[in-house]
């Protein structure tokens, strides 16, 4: 398996980032913040994973409504993607970043010091989407002798971790390099097209065609995406910071899932306002999350963000498939998670 060159390629965005952040990392430490009605917790960045459409409903209300300004911070700028987000995150661009379990996990072998403390969606909506008509597949068995559109960076690594964990030849499969938009799937030149079932397929189908999905979730990559990533040195010196953005977070994916198209309306027409959005597709978007993506028996019990020993358990076994071998405490620190739920219990309500 050639996983060590799947890390290399995967890290090479962030590599000049994790140096400078190592060797700047002993010039000072930030005292702790204060806390409560009289928290000042300055700006605050989060890197996006994608544009700002309805995917991020829950940022948009945590900023709209006021919830991150009531939680100390005087401002925050929502930075849209697709970029390197863990890179971001370690040059110290943001604070958090909005990522997956596979695009961090061969950084992290890398020795980048960064962990996740918490997840939006507790199951991935990548896809291989295809047309019924044209590659309908399936099975990962199907993938094999056909071409697919794979957009470079972190996308890609995904792609090659799910070839992996299926024991699928890479070689056996055309990878075609794409952008964002399913053009190239309509147009037919390619069979197949990583997507996000809960967008670009969201698309394909409102312009009439029939899709069909090959989840990663359901075919041997069941792993956490719009995952919150942060600096291990964020997590030891701005602790209190963390954990304020985390409940500000909660606040506005509480309200994102009771209203999702107040949450579409709020890409539509604010945040994404210069990208004309449709907002039929953006309100599908937001009830397609919710229902399927953020919403589990876990959430309810525990809260939103929150990502169970068993779930934990089932992304170790899919890096491991996929050729990146790491233990719990690696990867994620749910710790500060855990207490904003003690001292906030009235967000379980």
């Amino acid at each position: 398996m050639a996983s060590q060159k799947l890390i290399k390629r995967a890290t090479l965005l962030t590599l000049a980032a994790f140096t400078a952040v190592t060797l700047a990392g002993c010039a000072g430490t930030t005292a702790p913040a204060e806390t409560g009605d009289d928290a000042d917790y300055g700006s605050l960045s989060i890197q996006l994973s994608w544009i700002k459409n309805a995917e991020f409903a829950g940022e948009f209300f945590a900023d709209s409504e006021g919830y991150f300004e009531d939680a100390g911070f005087s401002d925050v700028t929502l930075v849209a993607g697709p970029t390197a987000t863990e890179a971001a995150v370690i040059a110290g661009e943001s604070l958090v970043g909005l990522t997956n379990a596979v695009s961090v996990a061969p950084i992290i072998l890398d020795d980048a010091p960064i962990k996740i403390i918490g997840t939006t969606y507790q199951k991935n909506p990548f896809t291989i989407l295809s047309l019924a008509t044209g590659g309908n597949i399936l099975t990962p068995a199907d993938l094999v002798g056909k071409k697919i559109g794979v957009q470079a960076g972190g996308n890609e690594t995904l792609f090659d971790a799910l070839l992996a964990a299926n024991d699928i030849d890479p070689d056996s499969v055309t990878k075609v390099p794409v952008e964002y938009d399913p053009a190239p799937l309509v147009n037919g030149e390619v069979d197949g097209f990583l997507a996000y079932v809960t967008n670009e397929s969201i698309i394909v189908e409102s312009e009439g065609f029939e899709v069909a999905n090959l989840l990663f979730a359901d075919n041997g990559l069941p792993f956490v995406a719009e995952s919150f990533v942060v600096t291990q040195d964020s997590i030891d010196n701005d602790r209190e910071k963390l954990k304020a953005f985390l409940y500000a977070e909660i606040l506005g994916w509480k309200d994102a899932i009771a209203d999702a198209e107040a949450g579409a309306k709020l890409a539509v027409d604010v945040y994404g306002k210069d990208l004309e959005l449709d907002l039929a597709k953006e309100t599908k978007q937001a009830e397609a999350q919710n229902e399927l993506l953020i919403q589990t028996d876990e959430t309810a019990t525990n809260g939103l963000f929150t990502i169970s020993d068993e779930l934990i358990a089932q992304n170790l076994a899919s890096l491991s498939a996929a050729g990146y071998d790491l233990e719990a405490d690696q990867i994620f620190d749910m710790s500060l998670l855990a207490e904003v739920y003690e001292e906030h219990p009235e967000l379980l309500e």
